[in-house]
This record gives C-alpha cells, sequence and structure tokens, in this order.
C-alpha cells in the first residue's frame, strides 16, 4: 500500500483539477462572470492554504519583495488566465477546455527559450508541432466545433494557457526568494482577492453568497475546494515521489477533465475530438520534463522548471 500511495493520490489529484473545468462550466451557466468568481475562488483557496501554511508553523511574509512577487502571480497564474478561461467556458465545451490545458507545457517550451532557460531540442519541437496539430482538428471546419461556436473563443481559452506557462517560467527564472510553494500561492491568493473585489462590485460581477444557492454557486465553492486540495497533495507527490513522476498528472488533469464534462454535462465529441485528444497526449509526452528537471508547482498542474 505504501508502494501505491504515491500513485493513488498521482489520480485522485487528476481527477480533482480535472473536475475544475466541467465545474467551471456550471459556474459560468447562468450569468456569474469571471471578476466575481475569481473573487470567491482565489478568497477560498486562500483561507484553506493560510490554515495550511498555520498548521505547518510556516507563517506568512509580506514585505516589499514579497508583495511584488505575489502581485506578478496573482496577475499571470489566476487573474488574466482567469478572465480568458471563463470567459472560454461560456461559449466552450468543458472537454475542449480540458484538452487544451494539455498545451501548458507545450507553450511554456518556447517561452523557456526565449527566457534562456531551455536548450533547442527537436523532440520538444516535435511535441509542440503535435499540440498545434491538435488544436487544428479543433478548429478546422466541420470537425469538433459545433458552427455556432466561433473559432476564436478557443483561442481566448488558449490566453490562459500562455499565462500559465508564463508563470512557470517566471518562477524557474527569478525564483519564490525562500518561500515554499504553499506560501507564495496563498500569498498570491490574497493579493489576487483584494484586486478582484472592488473589480467585481465595479462591474457588478459580485455573487452575493447569501443566497439562494444554485448549482452555480456550488461549482464555484466545490472548485475552489478541489483545487486547494489537489493543490496541496501536488506538493506533497513532489516530496514524496519526485518531479518527474508527478508531472504525469496532466495526463490525469486531462483525461479526467473530459470523462467528468461526459459524465455530468452530457457532452459528446465527434472522431476529429478523439483525434485531438490523442494527439495533443502524444505532444504532452514529448515536452514533458527529463529526470533531471526540477519541477516547481503553482497554480495549474503541468507547471515545471525547464531542463
Amino acid at each position: 500500500m505504501t508502494r501505491a500511495l504515491p500513485l493513488i493520490v498521482l489520480i485522485l489529484a487528476g481527477a480533482a483539477w480535472g473536475a475544475t473545468q466541467p465545474l467551471a462550466k456550471t459556474a459560468v451557466s447562468e450569468g456569474y462572470r469571471h471578476f466575481g468568481i475569481l473573487f470567491w475562488q482565489m478568497g477560498i483557496g486562500a483561507a484553506v492554504l493560510g490554515l495550511i501554511c498555520f498548521l505547518r508553523g510556516t507563517g506568512m511574509r509580506f514585505s516589499g519583495r514579497d508583495l511584488t512577487l505575489y502581485l506578478v502571480l496573482a496577475m499571470i497564474g489566476s487573474i488574466l488566465p482567469g478572465i480568458s478561461s471563463y470567459s472560454a467556458a461560456i461559449h466552450l465545451p468543458a472537454g475542449v477546455l480540458a484538452i487544451l490545458l494539455s498545451s501548458i507545457p507545450m507553450i511554456a517550451f518556447p517561452i523557456a527559450l526565449a527566457f534562456g532557460l531551455e536548450r533547442f531540442r527537436w523532440r520538444r519541437l516535435i511535441g509542440l508541432s503535435l499540440g498545434f496539430t491538435g488544436i487544428c482538428l479543433l478548429i478546422l471546419p466541420d470537425t469538433s466545433l459545433s458552427a455556432a461556436v466561433p473559432v476564436i473563443w478557443i483561442f481566448v481559452a488558449l490566453i490562459s494557457s500562455f499565462f500559465y506557462a508564463l508563470e512557470s517560467n517566471v518562477v524557474a527564472r527569478w525564483g519564490l526568494d525562500g518561500l515554499d510553494p504553499v506560501q507564495t500561492l496563498c500569498g498570491a491568493s490574497l493579493v489576487g482577492t483584494v484586486i478582484t473585489l472592488p473589480l467585481a462590485i465595479m462591474t457588478g460581477q459580485f455573487i452575493d453568497p447569501r443566497g439562494p444557492w444554485g448549482a452555480p454557486d456550488f461549482a464555484v465553492v466545490a472548485s475552489s475546494l478541489l483545487h486547494a486540495a489537489a493543490y496541496v497533495s501536488y506538493v506533497w507527490l513532489v516530496g514524496r515521489a519526485g518531479p518527474v513522476f508527478t508531472v504525469q498528472i496532466s495526463y490525469f488533469v486531462t483525461l479526467f477533465g473530459v470523462t467528468w464534462a461526459m459524465i455530468f454535462l452530457n457532452e459528446s465529441y465527434s472522431p476529429y475530438f478523439w483525434a485531438a485528444l490523442a494527439v495533443m497526449l502524444a505532444g504532452l509526452a514529448l515536452v514533458q520534463p527529463r529526470p533531471k528537471a526540477v519541477l516547481v508547482p503553482m497554480t495549474q498542474p503541468g507547471h515545471t522548471e525547464p531542463s
């Protein structure tokens, strides 16, 4: 059982993170929008992670440099990608959103090249090309998307993947200044909560927690709790099983995201969708880090420090 425990945790964490895609679809289904959702998502996350920091006895730091780090990561790791992903979730099937998550490591590769963190490798370029092929299978005429869904929303969803990929490279390039990942995400969530509250109020997107509660309200809370639980499990796995084992969670996030969408949202897909899924997973396999890579988990699965 001891040997099997990391695999069990890996699968459960992937299942939890994968569930956040159909939950995002549910959250926007009746009119809730990004700033209102992000405020509660980050606020709940900050409370859960803050409690974990307290129980661990690690506390929090709030120097000027720490606040700058929290601000940068809140913007590129939560707020900006959250705006794009929740906007796209209004129009795209949850299964498509789950597939697009696998593009994060692929997009991270050219950014790492630009940052000087990675050397050119044909293997990863082929993986990037497969990812592009998978996206083409989703957007070409008469393929996966209904004609009623403008293709532009695929690219809006990919904006979130770009920011998550940028975040992982920013962390790899400049580090966390001695903070551990849970402290960092807690601080970023606190700063993000402060930023999104006035934005939610000014735009009329604030979600009144007093109810009456419906499916979108439960989806926002469930997504926040599942994300926090999966993230803590992710960090535990890095220490227990190592980074190369843990980064395989990317596969489970995508596969469970598609599965949950089929089960709970009754989504069905064309053969082009399944071809896109296979191609994207193959591309993901080619861009995964080598054994010497050091994983830096932040706010989404698949974040790695380039080897």
